[in-house]
């Protein structure tokens, strides 16, 4: 979309619609007297009347060639000119409803940004309206973060992009109608949506000539960003994208891209391969859209690439890649058709285990795929089909849930993915391929894109949504156990965040699991507790969760993302719990253990980091002081908002979204306020590193509590009460720490 220009906010929030709504009106009139005229009505005479008496009287000489030939022709006309009428109707009536939402829409975008302290201003720039300087929590608060300021531009960006595609498919529909000005031809499309298609088809048989006679691969950079922008606008036309991609066939479609991207050349550098980029991404895109074309000749184009993936594309260098590898590298934006995805991946995994046997690396080419060229990925399909089951939720569930092999081969695609002992995926050396592999993780265990603007878990009324929200949670048990053992995780490095936010989603199942010491759960009624039935809850295993926990929460962003979602959710449970004081204190104690385990994973890690090197330790350890104490009054607001409204029983309990809100918090009010003291700290000694490590076990423990202390101070428990629960509260968050503790850091 950057590359192409838009209407500015200015200029939607000044349209005068009402001029707009008059030419309808016009438009409505004149195409009523011009139908009038050429079919007739109400006993007038018409175009057609006429045409019909020329052709039934007797003519002689001249008069029965040219007189009836001329009535009839300009009968034709009448009717042409009334077509046209109406063609421009229905584009105008359209225009004027859609502009009406799109300036409805950004009005209510403007003033909703506004109440969160983000002004939008007429050029589109977005500004952080919030509290300026050192601030208090109150008014941190009130000062939007920078993902909300990104969100906030993202949306703004969408909605002008979407008036300007209106704008422009009336402005090109209209041309087209008046194309002619010495004749009326009646063939115009007669809404926005019919335009549309018809652009999408006129740009599919333009762009398709210079595909199939081969020009495209002499094509300059300015031809190169033609396309593009003809990507740009239609590639979510199924009109463009379908005949397009139909008419040069799949071969063809994975072969225009192996050679635009790496010509016999080599691969391009500098502007060429920033518009490559750009080229890239706007055909994953436009693939994605015709995939969901259920025609015969869309149907037979992805058997077809399927059937080319494991055929090795004809070039000039010797070693050139397979469809697998192509198709791949143009799957990683844009949201697949469900059943292709299955498809590709089953033909995909099968190939590919039935070509490895473990000698070597399973994909080699000396071709480049991706741009901005990335090494890591290039060669391997698996990367990029897996980026695209991350913005599938339903594919990529269904694809976890799935299996490859014959006989006692036999293993599900997790299981191969992972890393099984014998018959699982060996990846490629030096591969971040497992970014992509957590992305799809979050997709099929969350039930929304990874990467999603405006997460929101999926509903559970129907049959059908309780089914998917029950393999969801039984595939975040099976991810749970895979990565309880340390030893993979260690082969995975870069996969603990998408990790930590799938344990984030099912924070719900992972607190119902761990409160069953010494099997005794059943005995306290864990199920209704937790409301196990109405959240359709499962046990993880307490040994599989305690190891999964201790493994991902060493990981500094993972810690984060636990931290808060644990804070969220026991803060939601004693809200759920808050009309009997003894079951909100209960679920208060029980999520302080919760932060004890999650806290003592990542204070050992930094131990064990920086063993020899205290001074580097004693500032990590300040940092997770600082974000801790940070977290504790940044999530005091949810705190507040949940305790102070309860909700009706453990059913409705909240589970939290994590969509990298933790990075922005440390990124702005950890790290501007505070780093930079905290690198100019010299430690020297032994006991200036415990006093780190006890500076950040006490704010361990004031996040663990904050919850628990607001609602003590909202419903007035007497201050007896409150110190007899001290003790108790200290112990949970230390029986917490116990079970996570493999090493006592102090030493």
């Amino acid at each position: 979309m950057a590359d192409i220009a838009t209407l500015t906010v200015g200029e939607l929030r000044d349209l005068r619609l009402g001029n707009l709504k008059k030419a309808v009106d016009d438009w409505r009139v004149m195409a009523g007297k011009l139908d009038k005229l050429a079919v007739g009505g109400s006993g007038d005479v018409s175009a057609r009347d006429l045409e019909r008496k020329a052709k039934a009287a007797d003519w002689e000489g001249v008069n029965a060639t040219v007189s009836r030939e001329f009535v009839t022709k300009t009968a034709k006309q009448f009717e042409d000119a009334a077509a046209e009428a109406k063609d421009v109707l229905g584009i105008l009536s359209d225009l004027a409803s859609q502009m009406a939402k799109h300036k409805e829409s950004l009005e209510t975008a403007v003033s909703e940004l506004k109440a969160r302290n983000i002004l939008v201003l007429g050029d589109g720039t977005i500004v952080d309206n919030g509290p300026k300087g050192p601030v208090n929590e109150q008014q941190a608060a009130a000062k939007p973060s920078q993902e909300e300021l990104e969100a906030a531009k993202s949306r703004i960006t969408r909605i002008l992009w979407e008036a300007t595609e209106t704008d422009r498919i009336a402005k090109d529909a209209l041309r087209g109608i008046m194309k002619d000005e010495h004749d009326f031809s009646g063939a115009g499309a007669g809404s926005l949506k019919e335009a549309d298609t018809r652009q999408g088809r006129e740009q599919a048989a333009k762009w398709k000539k210079d595909i199939l006679s081969g020009d495209y691969k002499k094509w300059s950079d300015d031809e190169l960003e033609a396309f593009n922008r003809a990507l740009t606008l239609h590639r979510d036309n199924p009109g463009f994208t379908e005949a397009f991609f139909t008419g040069i066939g799949a071969e063809q479609t994975l072969a225009m891209w192996r050679e635009l991207a790496h010509p016999y050349s080599g691969a391009e550098e500098g502007d060429r391969a920033k518009l490559l980029a750009r080229v890239q991404d706007n055909l994953s895109m436009s693939l994605a859209n015709a995939s969901y074309g259920d025609g015969p000749a869309v149907e037979q184009w992805k058997k077809d690439l399927i059937a080319a993936g494991p055929k090795q594309l004809p070039g000039d260098l010797p070693i050139g890649p397979t469809g697998f590898q192509v198709m791949s590298s143009l799957m990683q934006k844009g949201r697949f058709e469900s059943e292709f995805l299955h498809d590709y991946g089953t033909a995909l995994v099968t190939h590919e285990r039935d070509r490895w046997r473990g000698d070597g690396e399973p994909w080699t080419s000396g071709i480049t795929l991706n741009y901005p060229d990335d090494k890591k990925n290039s060669n391997d399909p698996m990367a990029g089909f897996l980026e695209a089951l991350g913005h599938n939720p339903e594919a990529s569930l269904d694809f976890f849930n799935d299996e490859t092999g014959k006989g006692d081969k036999r293993i599900s695609n997790l299981e191969y993915l992972v890393g099984h002992e014998e018959h699982g995926r060996k990846w490629p050396e030096n591969t971040d391929g497992y970014d992509n592999l957590g992305h799809a993780l979050e997709s099929a265990t969350l039930g929304y894109p990874y990467d999603s603007k405006e997460p929101a878990i999926p509903p559970v009324e129907t049959t059908e949504q309780i089914r998917a929200r029950t393999e969801r949670t039984a595939l975040a048990m099976e991810v749970v156990g895979a990565y309880a053992d340390p030893e993979v995780l260690e082969k995975q490095k870069g996969i603990e965040s998408s990790l930590a936010r799938v344990a984030a989603g099912h924070m719900d199942s992972i607190n119902y699991t761990m409160a069953n010491w010494g099997g005794m759960g059943d005995l306290a009624d864990r199920d209704g507790f937790y409301g196990k039935n109405e959240a359709y809850l499962r046990d993880f295993g307490e040994g599989d969760t305690t190891a999964f926990l201790r493994n991902i929460a060493a990981d500094e962003g993972a810690h984060q993302t636990l931290a808060q979602a644990q804070q969220i959710y026991g803060t939601s449970l004693m809200a759920a719990h808050g009309d009997n004081q003894a079951d909100a204190i209960n679920a208060a104690e029980n999520s302080v253990r919760m932060h004890g385990m999650i806290d003592e994973a990542r204070m050992e890690a930094i131990a064990g980091e920086f063993k020899d090197e205290k001074e580097k330790r004693n500032l990590e350890l300040e940092k997770q002081a600082a974000w801790i104490e940070f977290g504790a009054g940044a999530l005091v607001g949810v705190g507040t908002g949940l305790v102070a409204a309860p909700t009706a029983g453990a059913g409705a309990v909240a589970v939290p979204i994590i969509a990298d809100t933790v990075g922005s918090a440390v990124e702005t009010a950890v790290g501007n306020h505070m780093m930079d003291w905290l690198k100019e700290k010299e430690y020297k000694n032994a006991p200036e590193a415990i006093k780190s490590l006890d500076e950040a076990r006490t704010a361990g423990a004031v996040n663990a509590t904050a919850p628990l202390r607001e609602y003590l101070i909202r419903t007035g428990v007497p201050e007896q009460e409150i110190q007899d629960l001290m003790p108790d509260m200290e112990d949970a968050y230390n029986r917490g720490r116990a079970v996570t503790d493999t090493d006592n850091v102090e030493k």
